[in-house]
């Protein structure tokens, strides 16, 4: 059995004699396989304090490159803050690239300058793409753990998958709007960043799947080119209004709502029912005026914390548990939205 300790340390560690560690070690008869099995779990308990011990202190820098509107950005960053005084093993030092709207290009740029400056892990929200995944692939083949977060990528190098369960979230939408609109006829709007964002496509597909079986008679409309900014959701929507005869609801996937609410209201739209995600600063505003009525939420500072475990256990520092967990789907209407974080 390798290792790397005294027997004299083991045997304290396992709480039997050194004779009978001996003999473990050295692969001798008679010996049972408790003891055999206590002698493994002591030696592996004593490599993973050694990496605790030998962690103290040290820096590791992990990068965190997202596409996505400020106000969600900044979610992002509040919550790996919240979350990184809770891993001792290590001191994290997060560094952000964000911005609301990205090119290809640019991401697999920012991907290849952390690929040459080294880095402890990259956590990647971006759109799934084949130059962003080619990117991906030349993090992952340089050592570099790569987490998803919110909208997936589709490599099989990378580490783990963390955020929200998307199907169950369109599912849940579907769900909503049925109880509100019963059986009633016209459309629905459904809007998105954008369709190559692996997360919001699979929000779609099993939004519109679920609507058909509850609701056959609303037609559902998408938006799909927004990026949850004022000016591309704008020239969006414009391109869909003349679609939207009988709107009884919205599901907006991507953001925006002011905007989509401020076109609507212009067009003389007057919607049932408005259901959004992440109760980020403008939806607590909205949902608390009821001009929107659920949010489809789920805890981002749960999923920064699966994103820095993850992390450190490719690393092998800390103890390592689950990582790349699914998030599950929270309905925040006005009469249960929770306190905001200070």
């Amino acid at each position: 059995m390798a290792h790397r300790f005294s027997i004299k340390e083991i045997a304290r560690h396992a709480g039997i004699s050194t004779a009978s560690v001996d003999r473990v070690i050295h692969n001798r008869a008679n010996v049972s396989a408790r003891t055999r099995l206590r002698v493994g779990q002591a030696i592996a308990e004593m490599e993973r304090q050694e990496l605790q011990i030998a962690a103290q202190g040290r820096q590791m820098f992990f990068d965190f490159v997202v596409e996505a509107p400020a106000r969600f950005a900044r979610e992002v960053r509040v919550a790996a803050e919240t979350v990184m005084p809770q891993f001792s093993a290590a001191i994290c030092r997060p560094r952000f690239i964000t911005q609301d709207v990205m090119t290809d290009d640019q991401v697999a740029d920012a991907l290849d300058r952390i690929i040459k400056r080294g880095s402890h892990g990259l956590c990647l929200k971006a759109r799934d793409t084949p130059r962003i995944r080619d990117a991906v692939n030349r993090v992952t083949a340089a050592g570099i753990p790569v987490v998803t977060l919110v909208t997936d990528i589709t490599v099989a190098g990378r580490k783990a998958y963390v955020g929200l369960d998307n199907a169950s979230a369109g599912r849940t939408a579907a769900f909503l709007i049925s109880r509100v609109l019963g059986r009633a006829s016209g459309c629905v709007l459904a809007t998105q960043s954008d369709g190559a964002f692996l997360g919001e496509e699979e929000r779609h597909a099993a939004f519109v799947h679920e609507m058909a079986i509850r609701c056959p008679d609303l037609t559902i409309v998408t938006s799909s080119r927004g990026r949850g900014v004022h000016y591309q959701t704008t020239q969006d929507l414009r391109a869909v209004m003349g679609q939207l005869d009988g709107l009884r609801a919205v599901y907006s996937m991507g953001g925006g709502n002011r905007t989509i609410l401020s076109m609507l209201a212009d067009h003389g739209h007057c919607v049932d029912v408005f259901v959004a995600h992440d109760l980020d600063h403008d939806n607590r505003a909205l949902i608390d005026t009821s001009q929107i009525d659920f949010i489809l939420h789920h805890d981002l500072t749960e999923d920064l914390r699966q994103v820095f475990a993850a992390f450190l256990a490719h690393h092998k520092v800390g103890v390592a548990g689950e990582t790349g967990a699914v998030s599950g789907v929270q309905v925040i209407t006005p009469a249960n939205v929770p306190a905001q974080r200070r």
